[in-house]
């Protein structure tokens, strides 16, 4: 068992993955590998050991994670820089029409005027350690794929628990670093009252809105602040008027002067999900089946919301939180399909594959044991491609309606928590449980139930036609004329008790025969299909259990064949990559400078949404008021910067850092040929996008008069 005891910082166990790194700059690298990348000949002046040591508080302890975003520490009383993007949740939810944050900004004068940012956490990494062997140990080669997936499923849980109950109040997750190869318990600090501090307003936070989502130039304010607290005692505890900033080991400092064009920038946070060691099989998956999916489904439920809320602002307030999520994927995924079919990137990966089965098949004792290692993998994303129109439209029937989702997690809940606590799905074991009762709540909050009641139709239309739908009784709904699944529909949203939220607080804690005598018929519905969503789970874990395997064969077999090691793809986890304020060219004759500015914001500005922009930044540029934060260069004050860093999403929020280590920025995009970082990284293309330091410091303190968190950020 991995114990960390509070006085152990980091365990550098991570090395063993990457012996010798390859030499292109490519790479979301873990921290532990930062002495390896020769960071002093790129141009960095501080010293690696002093962005992360595992003897040391070091830079990386300025970092970090805010919910699925990233942020960093930039004073000693816990205040939080990230995106707009990223605390846009804890500002719809705060806003009314009376008080429309999301509109008009908020800005907490003291501490007592911060508000809490509901369904929030940071965490801080404090610890990791390779637990490869000790989750390996479970498997055996009599196991079934599920029986794998389950065994390594529960192992880790028990690692994770154990972890805790030996480090109290924090919290612990096991990373797979590569599939069925390599995992890593991470340690972290886990604080669970965030309150909002300083958030623009939208104007600002979101300028140019999904027209200038994923594109470059680009002129968006994309920050806000927050502040993590603690109770008196220093520990991790809920929202209370009693608790006290929480006081990092580290703060970020913050340079005024921002960068130039060639300017060295490192970025360190918690990137996503990559794909760079999938098949080429997997990314046909992707192109030809998921992706076209996601944009058709996703542009069609932004459509439905947005005809909504246009003539109503409290209906707006409740769904433009999940429209911009939405629209945020829909847009990457258009960008995915765009880059993968333009860089035939599947097509140059079968000719990698095809070379290396030609070296499995050179070696009878290679090919016996390797030898039908791609089919295999190719047979799963077959079947899986075969399958998609059913399971994806049926996935969705419970992720695109709220009452569906509510339905569902409350009776899945109630079954799971019948089990002892390391057999439940994760979500529902104890030290979830109250996290995502929290998040259905406020899911619920933001409920209309009419547009509900559309999105649901909309979905029951796509099952309509499907053959294994129609062998479904419970989906016999969707097969009734128009008029008849209307009336069927609207009765049902007339007598759910889903839409009172005590009753959704109160469900969550009865039993599956509790909720089933209560007779709400979305809660009978989901009792119905629940046999079919169990299979789909079956089904997942069996396609997983024989993925893992089959990909960790396939990492051994490459790294003989190539002689060279791997950076592991992004998982969430602690990463560091970095590059230099960068153009680039997207066509021909065209190039893009690296650096925007005001004038760019007053030249877009049109008056009308997503190009509006407060009086009184226009009154100041007309004045020419731009202070301390003018660069003499531009003759404005700089906006955005481009850089050639390896980013994803999670990477939202993550500092920009000069070569001293001083915050210059926050990243909160990719330039739209970028989208495809996920499943490959090219230097002429792969473009990162952040909110210049210097539009930060300007329009908090100049514009809006916040100059106390400018002085708190020592910078006077």
């Amino acid at each position: 068992m991995v114990v960390f005891p509070r006085a152990v910082k980091f365990t550098v166990g991570l090395l063993c993955l990457i012996p010798a790194l390859l030499p292109a700059d490519e790479g979301m690298f873990p921290v532990s590998e930062i002495g390896k990348l020769d960071l002093p000949s790129k141009g960095l002046v501080m010293a690696p050991g002093d962005i992360f040591n595992p003897n040391q508080v070091c830079l990386v302890d300025g970092i970090c994670k805010v919910n699925g975003c990233t942020g960093s520490f930039v004073s000693p009383d816990g205040l939080i820089i990230t995106n707009h993007h990223c605390a846009y949740r804890a500002i719809q939810s705060a806003s009314t029409t009376e008080n429309d944050f999301l509109a008009n900004g908020f800005q907490a004068k003291t501490l007592s005027d911060e508000i809490p940012a509901k369904g929030y956490t940071v965490r801080i990494t404090e610890a990791f350690s390779d637990i490869s062997d000790q989750v390996l140990a479970v498997l055996d080669d009599e196991m079934g794929f599920v029986e794998r997936t389950k065994a390594i499923d529960q192992r880790r849980k028990e690692l994770e628990k154990a972890a805790e109950q030996a480090n109290e109040g924090m919290r612990a997750e096991v990373a797979e670093m590569f599939a069925g190869k390599t995992y890593v318990l991470f340690l972290y600090t886990y604080i669970t009252d965030v309150r909002l501090v300083f958030a623009p307003p939208a104007s600002v936070g979101e300028f140019g809105g999904d027209t200038d989502n994923w594109e470059w130039p680009r002129h968006t304010g994309d920050f806000s602040f927050l502040r993590a607290y603690v109770a008196p005692d220093g520990s991790t505890a809920d929202y209370a008027e009693e608790n006290i900033p929480y006081q990092p080991k580290r703060f970020i400092q913050v340079d005024p002067h921002g960068v130039d064009e060639g300017d060295f920038v490192m970025l360190i946070g918690y990137p996503g999900r990559t794909a760079r060691h999938k098949t080429a099989s997997f990314l046909l998956y992707e192109q030809d089946v998921r992706l076209p999916f996601i944009v058709d489904l996703y542009g069609w439920q932004i459509q439905q919301m947005e005809a909504a809320g246009k003539e109503n602002r409290a209906v707006a307030l409740k769904l433009t939180s999940r429209i911009k999520s939405l629209a945020n994927v829909e847009k990457r995924s258009r960008g995915q399909l765009k880059g993968l079919r333009r860089a035939k990137i599947a097509a140059y990966r079968a000719d990698q594959e095809a070379q290396l089965q030609a070296y499995i098949d050179s070696d009878p004792d290679r090919q016996k044991k390797y030898g039908h290692l791609l089919s295999e993998i190719n047979n799963v994303y077959s079947e899986m491609g075969d399958a998609a129109p059913f399971e994806l439209n049926l996935q969705n029937l419970i992720s695109a309606s709220r009452m569906m989702n509510l339905a569902f997690t409350m009776y899945d809940s109630a079954v799971e928590r019948q089990k002892p606590d390391l057999e439940r799905e994760s979500p529902y074991m104890d030290r979830n449980f109250e996290l995502t009762r929290k998040r259905q709540m406020l899911a619920q909050q933001d409920l209309d139930p009419a547009t509900d009641n559309l999105l649901l139709s909309g979905m029951l239309d796509r099952l309509a036609p499907l053959p294994q739908a129609k062998e479904i009784d419970a989906l016999r709904v969707a097969a009734l004329t128009d008029e008849l699944r209307s009336n069927y529909l609207d009765s049902m949203y007339a007598q759910s008790w889903l839409i009172d939220k005590n009753f959704v607080q109160d469900g969550f804690e009865k039993t599956p025969a509790e909720l089933k005598n209560l007779d709400d018929p979305f809660l009978n519905w989901v009792i119905e299909l629940y046999p079919h969503y169990l299979e789909l789970r079956e089904k997942g874990k069996e396609r997983n259990g024989r993925l893992d395997q089959l990909y960790g064969n396939l990492v051994s077999i490459k790294q003989q064949f190539q002689n060279a090691s791997f950076v592991p793809d992004a998982n969430a986890t602690l990463r560091i990559t970095f590059g230099s304020v960068k153009g680039y060219s997207p066509e021909d004759a065209v190039y893009k400078h690296p650096i925007t500015s005001l004038k760019g914001v007053i030249d877009k500005t049109t008056g009308q949404d997503p190009f509006v922009t407060p009086q009184k930044i226009i009154d100041m540029y007309a004045k020419r008021e731009f202070g301390r934060f003018k660069n003499e260069k531009l003759g404005d004050v700089p906006v955005a910067i481009l850089y050639d860093t390896d980013t994803t999403g999670g990477n939202s929020g993550s500092p920009i850092l000069n070569a001293k280590g001083e915050l210059v920025g926050v990243n909160f995009d990719r330039a739209f040929e970028a989208t495809i970082n996920d499943f490959a990284w090219n230097e002429s293309y792969s473009r990162s996008i952040g909110v210049d330091i210097r539009y930060v410091l300007w329009i908090t303190g100049d514009v809006f008069g916040a100059k106390h968190l400018l002085k708190e950020m020592g910078v006077d």
